[in-house]
């Protein structure tokens, strides 16, 4: 499959790469995949990256057809993606992952479903579980950590869910982490009403994550995303309304902090 000029064109580039700067910024629209799933495919982010940057295929990275890609984003969301464009910052980069100082940010609108979780199957219970017949938004804004291990669900394992330490054993057995560590996932959320269209406007922030993380932690509050055909089973919406909208890095040679947003 070759890429056409309109597929080229879908990404934009937000920051290009220079000996000074050995990274790419790019911004992904909605339904691209962000990294090719076979050799020869080029419908997605990076492909389209590589038509523009091709010293990123001088990164070796975790798989041969990923390249310098640092991070993915979900195929339905779109927003910003960080590669880089030598080995040596792609190494600090993903040691930066390792050491959860690589931040990323997303918006997402949300709609408030009450008892959603209860019939939504396979979620604990949660702590952080919002109720508007008990409390109300109105025009401040609450922040939330929620956390959260994780484990595959359903057929194919294309959903996953949260796992908490005092869980079932059923659950804990299959939890998505090394045998010696339960690997806890943290989401920071801000929730504000939009007094637009009443829905909630959840800005989200992870360090380190696992897939569906934000998408799952919000559906576990009773705040699934509009557009979500995997966590939001009542959503009319035709597109998911979820956007990762800003990085946070460490600069590879400078050591500065920098912030990419749209």
């Amino acid at each position: 499959m070759k890429n056409d000029n309109k597929n080229i064109c879908s990404i934009k580039i937000i920051s290009q790469p220079s000996n000074e700067n050995p990274f790419v910024i790019i911004y992904k629209p909605k339904n691209i995949p962000s990294a090719p799933l076979t050799i020869d495919d080029n419908n997605n982010a990076l492909s389209m990256a590589l038509h523009f940057f091709p010293e990123i295929k001088n990164v070796v990275g975790k798989k041969q057809i990923e390249y310098g890609l640092i991070h993915r984003i979900d195929t339905s969301t779109d927003g910003l993606l960080l590669i880089a464009t030598t080995q040596q910052a792609y190494d600090f980069f993903i040691n930066l992952q390792k050491e959860n100082k690589f931040i990323k940010r997303y918006h997402a609108e949300c709609e408030y479903i009450k008892n959603y979780v209860e019939y939504k199957k396979g979620f604990p219970v949660c702590k952080n579980l919002i109720d508007f017949d008990k409390e109300s938004l109105g025009k401040e804004k609450k922040e939330i950590i929620q956390q959260s291990a994780f484990r595959f669900f359903g057929p194919g394992r294309k959903e996953v869910r949260p796992v908490i330490i005092n869980d079932k054993k059923s659950a804990l057995k299959k939890v998505e982490s090394s045998k010696t560590e339960f690997k806890i996932y943290s989401t920071k959320i801000l929730l504000e009403k939009n007094s637009f269209n009443n829905s909630i406007i959840a800005k989200c922030e992870i360090s380190n994550g696992f897939r569906h993380q934000v998408r799952c932690h919000l559906a576990w509050m009773n705040l699934p995303i509009k557009g979500d055909i995997i966590y939001n089973i009542n959503s009319t919406e035709k597109e998911l309304k979820f956007t990762a909208y800003e990085l946070e890095f460490i600069h590879p040679i400078t050591k500065k902090i920098l912030k990419f947003s749209i």
